[in-house]
């Protein structure tokens, strides 16, 4: 099944930057691909990147140009990298690692932009 740990969030002013990361554990990272959520207060989960275990990548419009998913398969590791944050990305971002009909979720860290 594994594990998956975020961490890197917390709070930044309108037009600043963070660097989210998902530490994978007892999977083999590689063959997974790995897809950031968001979910604001009262809203649904919705979907931001995905990059497959081959390095392709896929944005949801709001974020195209701003953030940048990437990973490291050596590390198990996936980023998120934020720049240019909007108050509207304030949500808990969570991250999936999915493989056919398997799937992780990790328990989500919290991003607030707020002046």
């Amino acid at each position: 099944q594994g594990q998956l740990v975020e961490s890197g969030g917390g709070v930044v002013q309108p037009g600043g930057s963070l660097r989210l990361s998902c530490a994978a554990s007892d999977l083999i990272f590689s063959l997974y691909t790995i897809t950031w959520y968001r979910q604001a207060p009262g809203k649904q989960r919705d979907l931001v990147a995905t990059i497959t275990g081959k390095g392709s990548t896929n944005y949801e419009d709001s974020v195209e140009g701003r953030f940048t998913i990437s990973r490291d398969n050596a590390k198990n590791t996936s980023y998120l990298q934020m720049n240019s944050l909007k108050p509207e990305d304030t949500a808990v971002y969570y991250c999936n690692a999915r493989r056919g009909w398997q799937q992780t979720w990790g328990q989500g860290t919290q991003v607030t932009v707020e002046a």
